[in-house]
């Protein structure tokens, strides 16, 4: 069986040499001697000033959202995972959605500038599959109607923007270590700022509120990472060169096999191949129909791509409904390619070639 994605393991003498240290220490948790390694490494290996681990991505956002003080409008894009809009929603304010570039896949800087009211306080963008947003515009536009920004950098690890980590713009940025990632701590993500006050908020904000055992700086939530998180987290690091290397031969050799057939475009334009790092393979078919046609035929061969992102969220009940026609289209026809560390070349082309014979049919 060929998943969307494989969870990279590290050899287990590696972890359990960190397992020894907890059984030793007998810290399992709170701010333990092996999350505060971790985040000085990831601080070191990403570039970035305010690093803060907690134990996942979408609390990491819910606590950026609370850290800013972010109560109403908040504009997004429909074209991300739900935890970017189900964040939003669970603090109390309200997403407003922006379409997207048709070939990056982010927000359009000039629908995010018409979405603006009296309400909005915030730019909440997503860098999707660790493909960076026009940042610049966002930036000028933030500054011109005097906005926040947030950045879903959930696929970005080891990402740089004009020569530095894409987690230092914005007000705040989070990221994930999700199994699923490129770097993972099983569960996991963290916040990064370069505001010393953010950072002071953030640091209490993710254990409890605490200052000590018997004082509170304010409000705060269970945002903690365990030790036995961060020892796999550290163990991965160590690995990652490897990792994206790996990922980088795979992403060739798609490019090679499906890019010439004329029924197909790449999922996403790419700026910047020396930063990019391989965290996904989208394709675009021409209609969902001959994308749901072709998955059943991966299917059947035991091959499981995903229909990442799918559904255009703004058309979920829930959440705030309004015409995105381009993220509506794309959502329908976008599908992601197997894509992991060990997937065999031989595995890539048979991959391929069902994919190509389902076009021809």
């Amino acid at each position: 069986m060929i998943n969307v994605t494989k969870t990279y393991l590290p050899p287990l003498k590696k972890y359990q040499k960190y397992l020894k240290k907890i059984w030793a220490s007998g810290w399992l948790t709170s701010n333990g001697p092996l999350l505060r390694e971790l985040e000085r490494k990831l601080q070191k290996y990403l570039g970035v000033k305010y690093l803060f681990l907690v134990n996942n991505s979408t609390l990491a956002l819910q606590i950026a959202i609370e850290a800013l003080d972010l109560k109403d409008e908040i504009i997004t894009t429909p074209f991300s995972y739900i935890a970017t809009s189900s964040s939003i929603k669970w603090q109390g304010a309200t997403p407003v959605y922006a379409d997207i570039d048709k070939d990056t896949l982010c927000m359009d800087p000039k629908k995010i500038e018409k979405a603006i009211t009296k309400k909005t306080e915030a730019i909440l963008a997503t860098h999707i599959f660790g493909n960076p947003c026009n940042i610049g515009a966002i930036t000028k536009i933030a500054k011109k109607h005097k906005l926040k920004v947030v950045y879903d950098a959930a696929h970005t690890f080891g990402v740089k923007y004009k020569g530095k980590s894409i987690l230092n713009y914005g007000d705040i940025s989070t990221i994930s270590f999700h199994a699923t990632k490129i770097f993972h701590t099983i569960e996991g993500g963290a916040l990064i700022t370069n505001s010393p006050s953010l950072a002071k908020k953030i640091s209490y904000m993710r254990n409890f509120g605490h200052n000590g055992y018997e004082k509170f700086f304010g409000l705060g939530i269970n945002g903690k990472m365990s030790e036995f998180h961060a020892a796999m987290g550290l163990c991965n690091l160590s690995e990652i060169k490897k990792i994206i290397s790996s990922r980088k031969n795979i992403w060739k050799a798609y490019d090679k096999l499906l890019l010439s057939n004329v029924y197909l475009t790449s999922g996403q334009e790419i700026k910047d191949f020396k930063n990019h790092n391989y965290a996904y393979y989208p394709i675009i078919f021409q209609s969902e129909k001959q994308l749901l046609a072709t998955r059943k035929l991966l299917n059947k061969s035991s091959i499981y791509p995903r229909r990442y992102f799918f559904p255009s969220l703004n058309t979920l009940a829930f959440l705030n409904k309004k015409d995105t026609p381009i993220a509506e289209g794309v959502s329908k026809r976008i599908l992601c390619l197997p894509l992991y560390h060990d997937l065999k070349i031989k595995d890539v082309k048979k991959i391929c070639s069902i994919i190509l014979k389902s076009l021809l049919e």
